[in-house]
């Protein structure tokens, strides 16, 4: 491979494109100079030429060295650029101001108490966000040292309610938040309620048009509404007992239309709810409105904000009663890495989104030619020249009325793989992004709003960045599939991380019923993604380890359903603060919510919960999970 102009080398390495990266394997990459320079250009720092390259370079630098907003953690010391002449300061955002205090080296040294404070020098003045040592955590939340919660996972649209109109709803939710609650749970993660804008057939929550909204077709009727006659509101049974995303997303949006009607009968402390929110809401909710709008036919921004305000209040009201229930943490949020290029909330960051690129990962041994995630996300430079304030707005409106947060590839905040659109995923090369800013404003905004922080660090993992993301009280997610030793034997749960979410299982993974019968083996075979040799290998191998599971968990020779049952126990019995039995395990399901790489030949997020549901087998894995908590370590 040529060797890169030093210029051009330069310029990517301020830009924090990683011309460099090790893959999966290990083995050092390189990113070749026709891909960098579609980076550079897309991130608008042209280097075609050596002109170009110069001016872009000194552009980068120029921006780096005025932020727009600092980070630094409480009590430390920062350099805040040349001192002014005059009386230093630091303000809060309430006015009230301490003296400052500048070391010798010309650092200022930060309050204790964080927040989002000003350095004032006489004229001069630096805004700072000053992060306390580490995020809000379980321990905090229920005031033991060694806290051993657990709960369930959920995912939204697959719940039943009797007015649900075929997608699952906040009133579904509240349900299950009583179920785990009754036996002792104290949370209930949720998958990603953002808002999708159109839905149509090929719907996933993970490709979002706004994670600052709310998705409302997974909104229950309001009280004020008297809405409780569900018959004129239910699709008609699909023969495949499955989801029809477009179907019941039509019906619910006219049925928020018919809300929309009776809201002018609806007393006047509703009225005022609403005028609240609006003024609450001020000119974000309304571009958020206005470019929604043209998807309702009528176009009427005035129902969008009504279905923001019905759906803000219908999961704050959930939360609420788990809280009162006795819950500790009650709902956890699931916030996605990007956004739809084409959607709201990249209309609304306008050139702080990435422009031209999209979100995907590297070739490795699963996906050869990569992947192509068709989301894309905010920029660093955007991130700078803002003050970070797109990603500050997203942490308040994810946190709201939620007892903790999970996010989705928490590698995104040191680095993600960006793609030209319309390229190949091997076009593309790693972006680099202010860790430490963004963990130290993920921490302050985690107290605020008393929200703890699950990191989804699963996959190819950087070196570090589990250890960085433990220090600022980010808990990792351990999963019983990834759970083993480097011969592949899975760990007893004295192994597990005490800094991590323990997990039967994730929505990317097939159930702890489907995985012993290899009933993901088998649809790949049947979908033509593996040949005849390669499945009976893989059936193979699938034997080995479910022998192996069963060896560790102490369930050889036992029946199927008793080994799920002892290797839920032993998830449930590790270190971990918090452990989460996804629902489909604990109804012993056997169908995968998702299966990767696919899309029209597989129904993902289209699988609803059995109704009734199999109450027997969910109290007996909900005891089991929950008295293998109860183990004193």
């Amino acid at each position: 491979m040529t060797a890169l102009a030093p210029d051009l080398y330069a310029l990517a390495n301020a830009a924090g494109v990683r011309v460099h990266w090790h893959d999966v394997d290990g083995n050092a990459r390189t990113v070749d100079a026709p891909s960098l320079l579609a980076v550079l250009a897309a991130l608008d720092w042209p280097a075609a030429t050596a002109a170009q390259r110069q001016d872009s370079l000194q552009r980068c630098l120029e921006g780096q060295a005025r932020p727009q907003l600092r980070t630094a953690r409480a009590g430390a010391a920062v350099m805040l650029g040349p001192a002014g002449a005059g009386v230093a300061q630091w303000c809060d955002e309430t006015g009230n101001t301490v003296s400052a205090r500048r070391q010798p080296d010309g650092r200022w040294q930060c309050p204790e108490r964080p927040g989002y404070w000003t350095l004032r020098v006489g004229e001069e003045e630096h805004a700072v966000a000053i992060a306390p040592a580490r995020c809000f955590s379980v321990a905090d939340a229920t005031g033991s040292a060694q806290p051993r919660c657990w709960g369930a996972s959920l995912q939204v649209y697959a719940g039943r309610s009797p007015t649900d109109a075929g997608i699952g709803d906040s009133r579904g939710a509240a349900a299950w938040c009583r179920r785990i609650g009754a036996a002792g749970g104290d949370a209930l993660a949720l998958s990603p309620l953002h808002a999708a804008g159109r839905i149509g057939h090929g719907f996933s929550p993970y490709s979002p048009s706004d994670r600052r909204f709310l998705e409302p077709v997974y909104t229950a009727p309001p009280a004020w509404t008297g809405d409780d006659d569900a018959s004129q509101w239910q699709p008609a049974p699909a023969s495949d007992g499955l989801i029809d995303w477009a179907g019941s997303a039509a019906l619910k949006w006219a049925r928020l239309a018919h809300w929309q009607r009776q809201l002018q009968h609806a007393p006047e402390s509703v009225h005022r709810a609403f005028d609240r929110f609006r003024q609450d809401g001020g000119a974000t909710l309304m571009q958020f409105a206005g470019f929604n709008a043209p998807a309702l036919d009528p176009p009427d921004p005035a129902l969008q904000c009504l279905a923001q305000w019905v759906s803000h209040d219908s999961w704050a009201s959930v939360q609420h009663r788990a809280r009162r229930q006795g819950m500790a943490l009650g709902l956890i949020a699931d916030l996605a890495v990007g956004f739809d290029p084409h959607g709201a909330e990249a209309a609304a960051a306008g050139d702080t989104a990435l422009r031209g690129l999209v979100l995907g990962a590297p070739p490795d041994a699963f996906a050869p030619q990569g992947q192509v995630w068709g989301v894309t996300s905010y920029s660093p430079d955007g991130l700078h020249r803002t003050g970070f304030s797109p990603f500050i707005a997203l942490l308040r409106a994810v946190m709201r009325d939620r007892g903790g947060v999970r996010i989705d590839h928490i590698l995104g905040l040191q680095r993600l793989w960006v793609v030209p659109q319309g390229a190949a995923s091997d076009t593309g090369a790693y972006l680099q992004y202010p860790l430490e800013d963004l963990l130290n404003l993920l921490a302050l905004e985690s107290w605020r709003h008393r929200c703890i922080v699950i990191g989804e660090d699963l996959g190819v993992v950087p070196d570090g960045i589990r250890q960085a993301l433990a220090e600022r009280g980010v808990m990792g997610m351990d999963v019983l599939a990834f759970a083993r030793d480097a011969d592949g034997a899975f760990l007893p749960p004295n192994r597990w991380r005490s800094v991590a979410v323990a997990t039967t299982g994730t929505h990317d993974l097939p159930t702890l019923a489907g995985w012993q019968r290899g009933e993901d083996i088998a649809v790949r075979a049947r979908l033509g993604y593996a040949t005849a040799e390669a499945t009976r290998l893989a059936v193979q191998q699938r034997q080995r380890d479910v022998a192996r599971l069963a060896h560790t968990v102490g369930g050889e020779g036992a029946a199927a359903d008793d080994l799920r049952m002892a290797a839920m126990a032993h998830v449930a019995a590790g270190p971990a603060p918090l452990a989460l039995l996804p629902v489909e395990d604990a109804l012993a399901l056997r169908e995968q919510v998702n299966l990767p790489g696919t899309v029209a030949v597989y129904p993902n997020w289209r699988h609803r919960l059995p109704q009734p549901l199999p109450r027997r087998v969910l109290h007996a894995s909900l005891r089991c999970f929950a008295g293998a908590r109860d183990v004193a370590h």
